[in-house]
């Protein structure tokens, strides 16, 4: 497609998300609000002075406005053809791998008419959006599957699942983070993509023991080693000094700090102030308070906890507005009191102050499947829908009673600590950001990735080997089961991979949440590798035995 045809697609674009704005009646504002970007590069998208270089964006506005599947249908041959990515070209200009289409992608007889934009939807047309879009995904995933269906294990599929396909986009290296149990300074040994800073003596009562004295040596020693690596840093805030608040209830501590806000607020922008004031640019991101609705760190009233988000978001942004503000974290995700307060916290404004929306994610056994958090995932987005909130999630640690539960099986643990991060990777969907593992340096909690002083454990070397095999990778779709004509255990999330002289290839990485089970390799397979190394060749003709340990094949 020549330069002429690109801009004549680009402009109609542009008109046609204006048209669709203006039928929504939301304001540039509203909208922005929704889908987490300014109003100002929202303008410009609909003006034509800008080009939005993710279609998911492109999705998520459209949404928000009531498009239903022809409207996204031409929407998606505008932006292919404004930003050269024609169907079957990748990001690079390179043919793809294969000629799978992502959602809305289906060929129509009528798919380059322009539908009505100015016409109303009727009352049922979200409902025919969201199920064209899931036909779309599982048509995909199962018509272009080389796979042999084996019998599947007698387990139940955890729930929340949904399988899902996309442009392929690149899977950040941050969302393999952990918080770091560890006040030396030392920083872990195997690879990681970010750090989060909790029950690492840097809570509020320890930086400032006593008022507007501060103690920052430990905060430097953390912060000067993740210099040294080049880690992004996630600082948060919790544990009210006891003159803040000396009526208040104790935190879980041995600090004396308290579970609650501080008497004065102007202590609290004092804080934050001097915090930034002092880190500068060297802390990436502030989660506003720790499990906000745990009594144990949190018994004020949620019109309070939003003020103090609203007073902490305006000092951090005003002083590092490239800093990312993360709003309180929510955990008890399995509970109806658990939505509740996050309704209530979105009521009362709250996450219009954030960039980013805290969560708690894990199972409700340490011993369960880690795929089971994705029906904590599925509701957390369904209580965000009902509040009106699209941000990105960050999942920032685990339960309170963590320390409690009994560690698991060295096997068992390798395990479970990759596929938190799969876990994590198969949420995107629902606007999963990050994913922090608690704990780095912590020896007693039920999955050791490595104590401080110790080598990394099998679980720590095997989350290295799974960040090595996507260092490079666009995430193109994830599925399970019979969606995708795999049994009815086995999950897979596909990727497109530079091979060594950077043709982009198709990979797969297969597991099961319980048992094992045989799928064919699959047209075009070439390699089978292992979290340990290991690996050997295939072909289309392999069987591949597949278990909770995932596996990583490769095409083309």
């Amino acid at each position: 497609m020549d330069g002429l045809d690109g801009i004549r697609e680009a402009q109609e674009l542009a008109a046609l998300l204006a048209a669709l704005k203006r039928r929504s009646r939301l304001s540039y504002q509203e909208l922005g609000r929704r889908v987490f970007i300014s109003s100002s590069t929202l303008h410009r998208y609909c003006n034509g002075k800008g080009l939005p270089t993710d279609y998911g964006l492109v999705v998520r506005i459209a949404t928000e406005c009531g498009a239903d599947a022809d409207e996204l249908n031409t929407l998606l041959r505008c932006w292919k053809a404004a930003t050269g990515q024609e169907r079957g070209r990748g990001p690079t200009g390179e043919s793809g791998p294969t000629g799978e289409a992502g959602p809305g992608q289906e060929q129509r007889p009528d798919a380059g008419r322009t539908p009505d934009f100015g016409l109303r939807r009727p009352p049922g047309a979200r409902f025919v959006l969201a199920t064209v879009m899931a036909l779309v995904v599982l048509c995909t995933a199962a018509g272009s599957a080389p796979y042999e269906v084996a019998p599947s294990a007698a387990v139940p599929v955890p729930a929340g699942s949904t399988s899902w396909a996309q442009t392929p986009s690149p899977v950040d290296p941050e969302l393999f983070g952990v918080t770091m149990n560890s006040f030396s300074g030392a920083m872990p040994s195997f690879r990681t993509g970010a750090l989060r800073l909790w029950d690492s003596e840097t809570r509020w009562a320890q930086l400032e023991p006593v008022r507007r004295e501060y103690d920052w040596s430990t905060l430097d020693r953390l912060l000067d080693g993740a210099e040294r690596e080049g880690l992004p840093t996630l600082f948060v805030f919790g544990g009210t000094p006891a003159w803040a608040a000396p009526g208040a209830r104790k935190a879980a501590y041995p600090d004396g700090s308290r579970a609650a806000p501080p008497d004065d607020l102007d202590d609290w922008d004092a804080l934050v102030r001097a915090l930034i004031r002092h880190a500068g640019a060297r802390i990436d991101a502030y989660e506003l308070w720790v499990m906000a609705n745990h009594e144990h760190h949190y018994n004020g009233s949620v019109d309070t906890l939003v003020e103090m988000t609203r007073r902490a978001s305006r000092v951090i942004r005003e002083a590092d507005p490239d800093a990312t503000v993360v709003c309180p974290s929510i955990t008890e995700l399995w509970t109806a009191e658990a939505h509740e307060y996050l309704l209530r916290f979105a009521e009362s404004g709250g996450y219009q102050y954030c960039d980013a929306a805290g969560i708690k994610l894990y199972q409700r056994q340490f011993t369960d499947p880690p795929e089971t958090m994705l029906e904590a995932v599925r509701d957390v987005d369904r209580t965000f829908q009902r509040a009106g909130y699209h941000l990105p999630l960050w999942s920032t640690g685990t339960t309170q009673t963590v320390t409690l539960n009994d560690p698991l099986e060295e096997e068992r643990a390798a395990n479970h600590a990759v596929r938190f991060y799969l876990t994590g990777l198969y949420a995107r969907k629902r606007n999963l950001a990050r994913m922090y593992f608690y704990a780095w340096g912590n020896g007693n909690i039920p999955i050791v990735l490595q104590a401080e002083g110790q080598p990394p454990t099998k679980a720590g070397l095997f989350v290295a080997r799974l960040q090595q095999w996507l260092a490079r990778a666009d995430l193109r779709s994830c599925g399970h089961g019979l969606q995708i004509a795999l049994p009815e255990n086995v999950w897979q999330c596909e990727f497109l991979i530079p091979d060594e002289r950077g043709t982009l290839r198709t990979a797969r990485i297969r597991w099961t949440h319980a048992g094992t089970a045989d799928t064919r390799a699959g047209t075009g397979a070439r390699s089978i590798e292992y979290l340990d190394n290991s690996g050997r060749e295939v072909d289309h003709r392999d069987t591949v035995r597949v278990t909770e340990r995932p596996v990583l094949i490769r095409y083309g």
